[in-house]
């Protein structure tokens, strides 16, 4: 069951008290800079948890910038699209509300999921900086820590991106395998406890190096974790060799 540090008590709580009951995600951003776009990739994470867990969710978006060119951003890395209007949840009876800020919002009741922001000294990624190893880079840190995206980090993260796609498409080559149980259940645990990314990236690592595990295992363990991460880490299936 899905446990988050609500930053309005410091307990853990549960973000979908009602079973099969909506909920609703909202995230909160002031700006259009890389700590807004942290924010939005967590309440992205929330929400593909939640799903996993079978909770309908809605998504909703509270900016105070011009929001096109924070969605096209905010698309860029994967992040699904945010409703703007309240009436859909109030049509549909949201039953709880989790607000996602940047650490220090106040924002009105309700669970809060506070996320630390992004060092400014990095300054914004190189041009041409792969999306999908920057939404890496943003995962690999704790959300409650600060992330520093600086060249050396987002370089390391282009470049595991870069060697779990090949090994995936590598893997499937061999007969599929079901992901053992007990793999399965260690993923969870990670995700399901507050939001532990950077826990699912290391249960990731130590699968690629497990000896003795199928190769069709490896690959349907990392296509389970990438329902989470949607790092694309299927894209190259079918590649030349």
């Amino acid at each position: 069951m899905l446990r988050i540090i609500d930053a309005r008590t410091g307990r853990p709580t549960d973000p979908a008290p009602l079973r099969r009951g909506l909920t609703r995600v909202e995230a909160y951003v002031s700006g259009d800079d890389l700590t807004a776009l942290r924010v939005l990739l967590v309440a992205d994470v929330l929400v593909r948890t939640l799903e996993l867990g079978g909770t309908p969710v809605w998504e909703l978006l509270d900016a105070d910038v011009e929001r096109s060119e924070l969605r096209a951003s905010a698309a860029a890395l994967g992040i699904r699209p945010f409703e703007e209007s309240r009436d859909v949840g109030q049509a549909l009876g949201a039953a709880q509300a989790v607000h996602v800020v940047e650490r220090g919002t106040r924002v009105p009741g309700g669970v809060v999921l506070a996320v630390a922001p992004v060092d400014p000294a990095t300054g914004p990624p190189p041009p041409g900086t792969d999306p999908a190893a920057l939404r890496l880079a943003l995962l690999a840190v704790d959300r409650a820590e600060p992330a520093r995206l600086d060249p050396r980090t987002l370089e390391e993260a282009r470049a595991t991106l870069t060697d779990w796609r090949g090994t995936v498409a590598g893997w499937a080559r061999s007969p599929s395998r079901p992901v053992p149980a007990e793999i399965r259940n260690r993923l969870r645990a990670a995700w399901e406890n507050d939001l532990d990314v950077p826990g699912v990236l290391r249960i990731l690592h130590q699968v690629a190096a497990e000896p003795g595990l199928p190769d069709g295992a490896r690959f349907e363990t990392y296509a389970y974790a990438d329902r989470l991460l949607a790092l694309e880490l299927t894209r190259d299936l079918g590649a030349p060799v």
